[in-house]
């Protein structure tokens, strides 16, 4: 161990680093009932703590070997660490990196790198990237810069223990760390357990990429046939040997966590610290949060690492969407109800009681029975959804609870619909539906039951007003106009717009 320790704190890291700061979180510290902190690794200039690892290991290249020049493997972050210090100091790098990895990752290489850089993606995964860089690395007689199985890159880690103890010297309970290969995870239990061995050390992983977990259980690196790129940072088959022997010896538990519960963990962090962390970022909030509603002790003084914010801003909808569900805030149920005029007021008015409405998604099936796919805001969790589920089926509304789901959360409910048959007088609006209890229910009462609404989409966008798509049912126009009118929200027709025609438009009958 002495080993280690003198290599961390004698890592010239802050060539490139910053010292980056410990925050609170006092949103999630009230609602946990713990102290709750995060170590802000994504405010690096890379937005990852890989600046670190990498800078250390390529300042301590022999000049030979920066002459030839360095080679590595990366899912992005260890690769803008790369490219900052190769630029630093002034060495050609090639960087293969899968070709999965998410574009701003790459995009970033290319900016830092410029003439230093030669990039090449390969592969799916971490492993065949990496596989790949050791072919390119005996062809051309590069160094290789291990992304986290490196003594230098493991102490390079580990100068964010130093800081965590500095910034925080009253007691500490426990320390959240996202786990791929192990180098962060290895240097920081490295020092904690030379210097303040009674603080727990948690490994947090990915539930579909936990080679890791399964390594400490069965004792030896197994290779994972399969891992999930959802957190690409950590997305490693199989964890490093010299990473492997240190955690298996210091590490004090392991949690792995589901991808809902890492986007509700992103969600906790923008709300606390406005952080936009990546999925692998929010990993060890997510792990923290998990661990901390299984303790029976409060006010545990608990600190997570975000290890980088390296996210596609388009990934951000998705994370949006199961945020909810990851944090037990939302419920998704498949309820069937009559196809009668003034079912949908009915059903609309036994769970306007006690629920709000996050969600609905229909479309007119058959003349005898219609399946409405709703989305449920929770307060109490699991048992306020079973209650809720008791509720309708006690009132004649067979229900299926879908939340954990996943082929209903990630594509069922952006598909429900297409265009039915025998259905005529068919007349298609946009609303904008303020966003406060009994508008849906003002909308059906005013709307009245001599209409038949045959498709209803809503979703809860967190803005003063929703977004809803309607089709109305109707012989006479002018009186339906006249009822619209009367409803006082802001609409606008869209019969004619090509995506309804296309999609979701009755046919013509035969005459």
């Amino acid at each position: 161990m002495s080993h280690y320790i003198e290599k961390i704190l004698t890592a010239p890291v802050y060539d490139v680093a910053i010292e980056s700061p410990l925050d609170a979180m006092p949103r999630l510290s009230q609602r946990l009932g713990h102290q709750i902190h995060c170590k802000r690794e994504d405010l690096q200039p890379v937005f990852s703590f890989k600046c670190r690892g990498a800078y250390n290991k390529m300042y301590h290249l022999s000049e030979q070997e920066r002459n030839q020049g360095v080679i590595c493997s990366s899912a992005g972050n260890h690769a803008q660490g790369v490219a900052l210090a190769a630029q630093k100091l002034g060495i050609k790098a090639t960087i293969v990196m899968p070709t999965t990895t998410p574009s701003i990752k790459v995009d970033a290489v290319k900016r830092l790198g410029k003439e230093w850089i030669n990039i090449v993606l390969h592969g799916d995964f971490y492993d065949e990237a990496s596989q790949h860089a050791k072919i390119l690395q005996q062809q051309h007689q590069l160094t290789y810069i291990h992304p986290f199985d490196d003594d230098y890159v493991i102490a390079g880690q580990g100068t964010i223990a130093l800081e965590i103890l500095r910034q925080h010297p009253r007691p500490i309970d426990a320390i959240f760390v996202p786990v791929g290969g192990g180098g962060l995870l290895a240097g920081i239990a490295l020092l904690i357990k030379a210097l303040r061995p009674n603080i727990r050390l948690i490994a947090v992983e990915p539930d579909d990429a936990a080679s890791m977990t399964q390594a400490v259980r069965h004792g030896s690196r197994i290779t994972l046939d399969y891992v999930g790129v959802f957190a690409d940072g950590v997305a490693v088959k199989q964890p490093g040997e010299h990473t492997f022997n240190i955690i298996q010896k210091h590490v004090d538990d392991y949690i792995t966590v589901s991808t809902d519960e890492i986007c509700a963990a992103m969600k906790d962090l923008f709300d606390d610290n406005r952080a936009i962390a990546e999925p692998s970022g929010a990993l060890a909030t997510a792990g923290l949060k998990k661990w901390a509603a299984q303790q029976s002790e409060k006010n545990l003084n608990l600190i997570s690492i975000v290890s980088g914010a390296n996210v596609n801003f388009d990934r951000l909808r998705y994370v949006a969407e199961r945020a909810e569900i990851g944090e037990k805030r939302e419920g998704l149920l498949a309820v069937s109800i009559p196809e009668t005029p003034g079912s949908f007021l009915k059903f609309c008015q036994l769970i306007a009681q006690d629920q709000s409405i996050t969600e609905f998604n229909y479309r007119y099936q058959d003349s005898k029975q219609a399946q409405i796919l709703v989305g449920v805001q929770l307060n109490n969790g699991q048992r306020q959804l079973e209650h809720f589920i008791d509720t309708l089926n006690t009132h004649g509304y067979p229900t299926t609870d879908l939340t954990h789901n996943d082929l209903a959360k990630s594509h069922l409910r952006y598909m429900i619909g297409g265009a039915p048959q025998n259905l005529s007088n068919e007349f298609l609006f946009r609303f904008g539906f303020p966003e406060r209890p009994g508008a849906l229910l003002h909308f059906l009462k005013t709307l009245g039951n001599q209409f038949n609404i045959s498709l209803f989409h809503y979703r809860n966008h967190g803005a003063d007003y929703g977004r809803v798509l309607c089709a109305i049912q109707s012989t006479n126009r002018a009186l339906l106009d006249q009822h619209l009118h009367n409803i006082g929200y802001d609409y606008e027709e869209q019969t004619h717009n090509p995506a309804y025609q296309h999609f979701l438009q009755p046919p013509t009958p035969k005459t």
